[in-house]
């Protein structure tokens, strides 16, 4: 069986909502997922520190990032994160896992693109295999990606609360995490 990780950031909660949404399907799924939302005080000196999360991500088959668009790329709290993952970068530990990406901003182009190029990126140094949508724009049968990024799940709020659509795509790309994840873990991968 496989298991999905889901690591994030939220302030205002648009990013939460998301996140809890794709839960919400991996749930239905009967999949054992864990959501862990990133809090300040796992952030020590700068550095973020929480073993038993690292050890939990280690044997999932998956990882989700999420965090809020600020200034053209991730959250500082994020960022922290990412930076404690290079402890076991030189091993290659997450060669092989999914990784996949959701953002929000409160820009309708707010460069949520450059942070789902940040997780790409992030992946990559892993050796992890990137998942975007395979859903163009305003696709009319799948009705996800309002906002047209294939790359991963961005959401645009002014006002706190989340588009429908934009909660059906980080649904959307859950269940196309899980899939593959299921398809690659059939084959022996």
């Amino acid at each position: 069986m496989v298991k999905i990780g889901i690591v994030y950031f939220s302030v205002t909660d648009v990013t939460g909502a998301l996140v809890r949404r794709a839960c919400k399907e991996l749930s239905k799924q009967n999949i054992p997922f864990i959501s862990h939302q990133i809090v300040g005080s796992e952030i020590v000196d700068g550095r973020f520190v929480n073993p038993d999360l690292m050890n939990e991500l280690a044997g999932c088959n998956a990882i989700i990032f999420a965090s809020p668009t600020y200034m053209g790329n991730v959250s500082a709290q994020f960022k922290a994160f990412a930076d404690a993952t290079s402890d076991f970068w030189e091993r290659q530990a997450w060669a092989g896992k999914i990784a996949a990406g959701i953002t929000a901003g409160t820009g309708l182009n707010g460069d949520q693109a450059s942070t789902l190029q940040y997780f790409a990126t992030l992946a990559s140094q892993h050796g992890m295999i990137w998942l975007g949508l395979d859903a163009p724009f305003s696709d009319e049968g799948k009705n996800v990606n309002r906002l047209g990024c294939q790359l991963g799940v961005t959401a645009h709020s002014l006002d706190g609360k989340v588009h429908e659509t934009d909660l059906r795509s980080a649904e959307y790309l859950a269940n196309r995490v899980l899939n593959t994840a299921k398809k690659l873990a059939s084959n022996g991968y």
